[in-house]
């Protein structure tokens, strides 16, 4: 098996590598992300998968494309879908592509290794791209490292990032850490599955909007007494002055 492995960032690689080498795998890794932006961040995330790389003495393509102008573009009418219509193809294909033109006869990718990508849309485009371009995919469940590989990234340093990579996912994480705070103060733990409850019921598909964040949240939890206290608290307090 010849694989190359299409690498998103150095902190998701770290368990890839490791339990790849455990099957007796040596993936050669493939940079290929015009979807980060800004270019700082773009650069920072860049240069430390290059210093990781070297660290584990694993071999690195990198085929550098800043894109904001080309992402913008192709997703500025469907943000809420961006991931499926346009990030994950674009990306995937590519890595695709340069595996069958030199010489890869497998391919994966590191997005199957994080809890915040949409894990089983992306390993059935993997199977079909595979199919139609001529490829092995090599599917494994890296999720199940996450834990351990967070653990050794922030152990020897790595560069760790925010948000997902483009500019929309950076704003969206400064909102789900404002829903993660609102959840925290009305007893609510802001568990994957109750922040995916308040996104329904914004219906505004994947993007959280700051200023619908309170209305969502009384809605995916109607019952909430504690909620209800410190309301009640506020109200008392306006009365009163």
């Amino acid at each position: 098996m010849k694989l190359l492995l299409h690498t998103c960032c150095a902190p998701c690689s770290v368990y890839c590598i490791k339990s790849l080498r455990e099957e007796g795998i040596e993936p050669t890794l493939y940079w290929y992300n015009p979807n980060i932006h800004p270019y700082a961040e773009y650069k920072a995330r860049r240069d430390c998968l290059k210093e990781y790389a070297k660290l584990v003495g694993v071999e690195l393509i990198i085929e550098d494309a800043y894109g904001l102008d080309e992402f913008v573009c192709n997703v500025a009418d469907k943000l809420t879908t961006r991931c499926e219509d346009y990030c994950y193809p674009k990306r995937l294909r590519k890595a695709m592509e340069y595996a069958k033109q030199n010489g890869f006869d497998t391919v994966s990718t590191t997005l199957l290794y994080s809890i915040y990508q949409k894990h089983e849309y992306i390993e059935e485009l993997m199977y079909g791209l595979a199919n139609e371009i001529g490829l092995d995919f090599l599917y494994r469940d890296f999720r199940e490292g996450w834990q351990e590989g967070q653990d050794t990234a922030r152990a020897i340093g790595l560069y760790m990032q925010k948000y997902c990579g483009c500019v929309f996912s950076e704003e969206e994480s400064g909102v789900g850490r404002e829903l993660n705070r609102k959840l925290k103060k009305i007893g609510i733990s802001p568990t994957n599955a109750n922040v995916r409850k308040v996104i329904e019921e914004s219906k505004t598909g994947n993007i959280l909007i700051p200023t619908q964040l309170d209305a969502a949240i009384a809605k995916a939890f109607p019952k909430n007494q504690k909620r209800d206290k410190i309301k009640a608290e506020h109200l008392h307090i306006n009365i009163a002055f």
